[in-house]
């Protein structure tokens, strides 16, 4: 026991603030009540081990420490005079990787300190969050569930998992969003919730070119799981105490009976897979922050990506869980054996292929991502434009109320965002569709 106590507040001098050699181990001297001669080299090899990497958890440098085999030689040696001189009893301090130290995050740097910026106790700070996963593990307990669950089934068969955040979950989670993600830059190739970028953006860069490869990320929301959404608020700097319950308020853990009332019929090896891969904590389909944690998560497989599409001659953006890449004559020639390529890549960061999606699109056939034409100029399909043209046509003649066939409970609004939306990509077409929908007589 003596031995394990003294490794933990070993491993928690190493942590507790800045991770340079001189240091560490002044704070571990600090921690012993001596300079011992073994130490130092002990300090050197921990901060070789973990340099340029993530900020390690305590249980990472407690692993460390014990298979450490000069460690152990000090430890069998000077058995009897290795003990906790000073306890250490101030809080870690923020330690951001060096890419992270402009970010300008606000510094949290204890529980308590969290608990005081969320306006909660730490009872309450500890109950949002979540880490236990009592909402998983009761069944039909209401009180501890912080999300509402809808279930959608798409027509390919697939389903969809939508978790909105109550109230005050979702009030903190806007505050993380709004002081905290925000302020971290996305990669250039992300143009999905990201300010100033945009569908338009998205495709811009592949109008014009011979080739289009459009691939899709299966569950790309709930393939990021909790532990990666912790790491990456260590590599913002956070202590691992801070990080962890930033990443479960950020992160979800689906009951089994949230897939209940699904409207249609659900397949039940399809319900399995499903079932399983919403139980773990991941980022929900809902929250606020997911959109952002989602892309910051990703950051490593969008490098990859934009750095091989560019040793192919190809450009490369990624919208959400739409991944789009375009070339020339030399990109046509590899397309084929480039997406078996990307698709061999998604698994080592941790996602996965749509192959039922996988689009390649030469110039020869109507070229397309996220439903608009690329093929000369950034265009909505012909047949978006005459299908909605028709409606509020129809609107104008025999009145709103007969062509709301879905039952938008706002179905006025929705009008205007299509109408809205055509105008933001050809302002041309979106002109003559905002002087028919003026002319609509609503009730």
């Amino acid at each position: 026991m003596r031995n394990l106590s003294l490794v933990n507040m070993l491993a928690r001098a190493f942590l507790a603030g800045d991770p340079a050699v001189e240091q560490v181990f002044a704070r571990a001297s600090r921690l012993l009540g001596r300079r011992w001669r073994w130490l130092r080299p002990l300090v050197r090899r921990y901060v070789e081990a973990f340099a340029g990497r993530t900020r390690p958890q305590h249980r990472d440098v407690v692993r460390f420490l014990l298979q450490d085999s000069g460690f152990a030689l000090a430890r069998t040696k000077y058995f009897d005079q290795l003990s906790i001189q000073r306890w250490l009893t101030e809080p870690q301090q923020m330690q951001p990787v060096a890419a992270a130290e402009s970010w300008g995050v606000p510094a949290i740097e204890s529980i308590g300190a969290l608990a005081d910026w969320l306006g909660l106790t730490p009872g309450e700070l500890e109950w949002f969050a979540d880490l236990k996963g009592l909402a998983y593990k009761r069944k039909n307990c209401q009180q501890l569930r912080h999300y509402h669950y809808k279930v959608f089934t798409k027509r390919s068969g697939s389903m969809r998992l939508i978790e909105s955040p109550k109230r005050r979950l979702k009030e903190m989670q806007r505050q993380i969003l709004a002081r905290i993600l925000d302020r971290i830059p996305c990669h250039h190739a992300v143009h999905g919730f990201c300010k100033g970028r945009s569908i338009k953006t998205f495709t811009a860069s592949h109008v014009g070119q011979r080739v289009v490869l459009r691939m899709d990320l299966q569950d790309f929301f709930p393939s990021i799981s909790g532990a990666r959404v912790q790491a990456f608020f260590r590599t913002a700097g956070y202590p691992e105490s801070v990080a962890g319950l930033m990443g479960g308020m950020c992160t979800n853990a689906a009951p089994r009976d949230a897939w209940n009332d699904a409207a249609c019929p659900i397949d039940p090896r399809q319900l399995r897979e499903a079932r399983a891969l919403y139980s773990r904590p991941h980022l929900p389909q809902g929250a606020p922050t997911s959109p952002a944690l989602a892309n910051l998560c990703a950051y490593r497989i969008d490098c990859r990506l934009a750095g091989l599409a560019t040793s192919a001659g190809a450009q490369y953006t990624r919208y959400a869980d739409d991944l789009a890449f375009s070339g020339g004559p030399e990109f046509e020639r590899r397309v084929e054996r480039f997406s078996i390529h990307v698709a061999a890549i998604l698994p080592e960061e941790g996602f996965t292929a749509n192959h039922r999606k996988t689009r390649i699109m030469r110039q020869g056939v109507r070229q397309h991502l996220a439903g608009l034409v690329v093929n000369q100029r950034v265009n909505v399909s012909r047949a978006g434009f005459d299908s909605l043209k028709a409606i509020l046509t129809n609107c104008v003649r025999l009145g709103p109320e007969t062509q709301n066939l879905h039952r938008h409970p706002r179905f006025r609004a929705h009008l205007e965002g299509r109408v809205g939306f055509v105008e933001m990509i050809n302002p041309g077409r979106g002109e003559r569709l905002r002087a028919i929908l003026e002319r609509i007589r609503w009730s």
